[in-house]
């Protein structure tokens, strides 16, 4: 069951950096390409964690590994609709793509951070 949502959460990863990095190359058609190359970055950022953290994360406790993989898919989805609302519905989507991966960041790290400490107390 934990290898399965470990794959899970790596695909979840994989389709949440290619779509949001397609909704940035839609948004940021006729964006500077030194600017367009660091929002690049900034935006697939918090993928590129995810994915570190599921590979670095084999030797963590199993409730752990189980609250990064569960992490994951809702930092990608979440991403995504706030991504695809901005991009669809707005004529200036900058906001999002400014704002998303800091908050996904600091998502990732406090829900991570307290699954490890959690473990840590039940064993």
């Amino acid at each position: 069951m934990v290898e399965r949502l470990r794959v899970l959460a790596l695909v979840a990863a994989l389709v949440g950096a290619a779509g949001s990095l397609a909704f940035l190359l839609r948004a940021g058609r006729n964006t500077p390409r030194l600017l367009l190359f660091l929002f690049i970055v900034w935006v697939t950022a918090p993928f590129a964690a995810l994915v570190w953290a599921n590979v670095a994360s084999k030797s963590w406790s199993v409730p752990a590994r189980v609250t990064l993989y569960w992490v994951t898919p809702v930092v990608a989805l979440g991403g995504l609709g706030i991504y695809a609302y901005f991009v669809l519905t707005t004529p200036r989507p900058t906001p999002a793509f400014v704002l998303v991966p800091p908050v996904s960041a600091l998502m990732i790290a406090v829900v991570v951070v307290s699954g490890v400490v959690l473990s840590r107390r039940q064993s």
